[in-house]
């Protein structure tokens, strides 16, 4: 049998992975889910990460990324304990990870199912997964938009997160009406963790940055030239910045501390669901 002969009656199967999307964006599939198993069953970030074989710092990313975007933590802090406590799922996170498990399986009987029918189908699977959209933006927050400010050219647009914080940004009247961007309507804001700027002791001054997000910092990470700052803020959610790691030495920056995060409203770039 030739080789084109062996292509023609090798068996088409289909593949396929669930992903869990808030407004659009990416909240996690399978491998964030088995994540938080993995926290669910060592009740640690550390040995969770390496069960799963991903970074400390992936853990968290992928941690914070959820947190923000289901509008509740999954995921929280325990203290005391050897190593000044570990992490726990909350019943929030334990519900989604066994609906998760039960759609996986769900989904894999359709598959299945479907794979009888499957000529023709795997190059048109593979073509919609190479659409899908990702961003570089560290920060990702989900909310309705609470106030809409027409200008001349311009537009303020009031996000408010389901913590009850708020965002405000700055698009084109043209953005705003492609986006359909309206009071109550869906949107998510990106911040790039390089556009935050760090303040401490702000109480008494002025700055002209509108976005104001005190929180408290809870992991340092040290690079080569710069350091990434996580804030837990106070009503849920975390915002990350990236500055000099000798911005971080002179301000002093620990866990525990209380922190600013400001940004321009012209920072944040908005989006809806597709």
């Amino acid at each position: 049998m030739s080789e084109s002969d062996k292509s023609a009656a090798a068996e088409i199967g289909l593949q396929g992975s669930v992903w869990m999307t808030v407004g659009g964006e990416n909240l996690g599939g399978a491998g964030r889910v088995e994540l938080l198993g993995a926290i669910g069953e060592c009740g640690s970030i550390t040995q969770a990460a390496k069960l799963v074989k991903m970074s400390y710092k992936g853990a968290w990313d992928a941690i914070d990324a959820m947190n923000n975007l289901a509008g509740e933590p999954l995921v929280e802090r325990l203290t005391g304990g050897k190593g000044g406590g570990g992490t726990r799922l909350t019943p929030r996170g334990r519900q989604l990870v066994d609906n998760f498990r039960i759609i996986e399986r769900e989904h894999a009987r359709y598959l299945r199912q479907l794979g009888s029918q499957a000529e023709g189908i795997a190059d048109d699977l593979l073509l919609i997964r190479r659409m899908a959209m990702k961003t570089t933006a560290r920060n990702q927050f989900l909310g309705k938009v609470a106030e809409l400010k027409t200008g001349a050219v311009n537009d303020e647009v009031i996000l408010e997160l389901p913590g009850g914080q708020h965002i405000v940004a700055v698009v084109t009247q043209g953005s705003t009406t492609s986006l359909g961007l309206v009071p109550g309507a869906e949107a998510f804001a990106l911040i790039k963790a390089s556009s935050i700027i760090l303040v401490q002791d702000s109480e008494g001054a002025r700055f002209s940055a509108r976005n104001q997000l005190a929180g408290t910092v809870t992991r340092v990470q040290t690079g080569a030239v710069n350091t990434e700052v996580v804030l837990d803020l106070p009503r849920g959610g975390t915002i990350a910045a990236i500055i000099t790691n000798q911005s971080c030495s002179e301000m002093g920056i620990v866990i525990g501390s209380s922190v600013t995060a400001m940004f321009k409203a012209s920072s944040v770039i908005l989006g809806v669901p597709a």
